[in-house]
């Protein structure tokens, strides 16, 4: 678990990470440099799943390496697949991490949502449905790393 207390917002116990794959973690389906270690860092903190919908085929074997549960989305309303997937795991213990229109209700439901201004673009529904915005998924997943910037970041 992971908890950080943010002055004037509360506590945060998080427990979950889920994060989309494509435009989020990986660009084009090659997992970005830097993302294999800081997850597996992670994973002795935080319970890991990645969503996608796998457009290009490369997601389970891009993560093979990291400790981490990847879920492969059915096809049609990804948007909602993936707030039910947060909701089992409990929205109060969830953080996310996406970047497209259908991360936005997983961003804005879960108890601290990131959005990566990535290689592949960002929704403005994403943009506005998350607390913190980066402009890339190390950035993002440093904030979980280093929760004093996180804090410094969301404090009133």
């Amino acid at each position: 678990m992971l908890t950080v207390d943010i002055p004037e917002r509360g506590v945060l116990q998080l427990q979950h990470l889920v994060l989309d794959f494509n435009g989020t973690m990986a660009k084009d389906g090659t997992l970005l440099p830097g993302v294999e270690e800081r997850l597996n860092t992670l994973a002795e903190q935080l319970v890991i799943h990645v969503l996608t919908a796998d457009t290009f085929g490369t997601g389970e074997k891009a993560c093979r390496n990291i400790k981490a549960f990847v879920h492969v989305l059915k096809p049609g309303e990804g948007g909602i697949q993936k707030l039910k997937f947060i909701e089992k795991l409990g929205t109060q213990h969830t953080v996310t991490i996406g970047n497209g229109t259908n991360d936005s209700l997983m961003l804005k439901n879960a108890a601290l949502g990131i959005v990566v201004l990535g290689p592949e673009g960002t929704s403005v529904q994403a943009l506005l449905a998350a607390d913190v915005v980066v402009t890339d998924i190390c950035e993002g997943l440093d904030l979980l790393l280093h929760p004093k910037r996180l804090i410094a970041t969301l404090r009133l």
